[in-house]
């Protein structure tokens, strides 16, 4: 048995049932589809790229976008042992320009990733996301500390209605609030996600 196996087995058994089980069905309510292409953006071990993979199915294919390689080689490892051949794991350099061709993505998920970005950062990874989604695609994202949630960084004085409205000024259409428990870290905690809809861009 691997150390990746004996960790999960022994140590993080609620985050194996969340991979496995249960945020396939918190992605699936968010609105991830079978045979859907979902890029997840700051991807770290794969908290939501594993459950993702199983919620689009054989059919549908994950981006797993990150800078730590890691993060990334434990990724590798779980796609390995539970055999999810349709993750694509990219490397990244902390480049704010997706390397995927436009309009081939139906879900963009932004999750516990952009209080690391200042806000003229998080703008042109608005502009990418929008780029890189279909007519109709869905950005899924999860303002983690933001105020009311333990905020940090470039969060520390951000809300969720000016996270929400610095979104829809990237021409994103708002769609719902999803809330529930959601996996942060090596665990999970209770939190609240934003959708929104790629719709024609404003002239």
């Amino acid at each position: 048995m691997t150390k990746l196996a004996l960790k999960y087995n022994r140590t993080l058994p609620q985050m194996l049932y969340w991979e496995t089980e249960k945020g396939v069905e918190f992605l699936e309510s968010v609105g991830v589809k079978a045979d859907d292409t979902v890029l997840d953006f700051g991807c770290r071990v794969g908290h939501y790229t594993v459950p993702a993979a199983k919620a689009v199915g054989s059919k549908g294919t994950v981006y797993a976008m990150d800078t730590q390689e890691d993060a990334l080689a434990e990724l590798e490892q779980k796609k390995n042992i539970q055999k999810q051949t349709n993750i694509r794991i990219i490397k990244t350099f902390g480049q704010l320009s997706l390397p995927l061709k436009g309009s081939i993505i139906d879900v963009v998920l932004f999750y516990d990733v952009l209080h690391y970005l200042k806000e003229t950062d998080r703008r042109k990874l608005y502009r990418e996301a929008f780029r890189v989604l279909k007519q109709n695609g869905l950005l899924s994202v999860y303002p983690k500390h933001c105020l009311g949630d333990n905020p940090i960084m470039e969060f520390q004085n951000m809300g969720m209605e000016n996270i929400k409205g610095e979104i829809q000024d990237s021409s994103f259409v708002f769609s719902k609030q999803h809330c529930g428990f959601i996996s942060h870290d090596d665990g999970l905690n209770q939190g609240c996600v934003l959708n929104f809809i790629k719709c024609k861009e404003k002239d």
